[in-house]
């Protein structure tokens, strides 16, 4: 039997990019299958995502990352999909590289696939490249698994995870605290190449809050 996938579009504030991006995702998956998670937009994000036939669920105030990924999460299982794909809504992730992730995917497939950028200097700010082979480093060693790209929110993961893996971090850093707890589960972390897009748009990534929330999380991890 051919394995079902969801894809999932956390968005705040996307109606410039998101029509682009669910036509380009319906290139390899169709519509139906694609759920944009409106997270208290003040832009036109849901009717534009609802015009382009994706799936909208809609968070009437801002929760954040975190909270609009579990909103994808629990349609998912809700819909008993076998994997789900979570993916940027700012075009920073090219819809392109899909078919890798499938193809990557087998009959026995139950962890988590990364989509994983060439981590370079000359092709990642200084404050980002920092921050990212500072965390990738500490989630490897915490989830006794090779990650190379943890910030990067472009993943296949299979909902098997997410039946055994609870999740109480509600902004960025759920997208660590799932690594470390799938991880140290026995699941399987791995990593396909993709390329890295920086489209210049605004981040909501504030260094300095996002760094204290992933400190934050790795001192809980000592009580998993």
């Amino acid at each position: 039997m051919d394995k079902t996938f969801l894809v999932i579009i956390p968005a705040y504030n996307a109606g410039l990019t998101i029509s682009e991006l669910i036509e380009k995702i319906s290139e390899f998956i169709d519509a139906s299958d694609i759920v944009v998670i409106d997270d208290g937009s003040k832009d036109e994000t849901f009717a534009i995502a609802q015009k382009a036939g994706a799936v909208v669920l809609k968070h009437e105030r801002n929760k954040g990352k975190g909270e609009a990924l579990k909103t994808g999460f629990k349609y998912a299982l809700e819909k008993n999909y076998d994997a789900l794909l979570s993916i940027d809504a700012d075009l920073q992730h090219d819809p392109f590289s899909i078919a890798d992730f499938l193809k990557k995917t087998s009959e026995n497939f139950n962890g988590i696939i990364i989509g994983t950028r060439d981590i370079h200097l000359k092709k990642m700010p200084l404050a980002r490249w920092l921050s990212n082979n500072l965390t990738s480093m500490i989630l490897s060693i915490l989830s006794g698994q090779t990650i190379r790209d943890s910030q990067s929110g472009y993943r296949l993961i299979s909902t098997q995870v997410l039946k055994k893996v609870k999740l109480k971090a509600k902004k960025y850093d759920l997208e660590s605290e799932i690594l470390v707890k799938a991880g140290r589960k026995g699941f399987k972390i791995e990593k396909i190449p993709i390329e890295t897009i920086y489209p210049g748009g605004k981040s909501f990534i504030n260094p300095f809050v996002d760094t204290a929330r992933f400190i934050k999380l790795m001192w809980r991890t000592l009580w998993w």
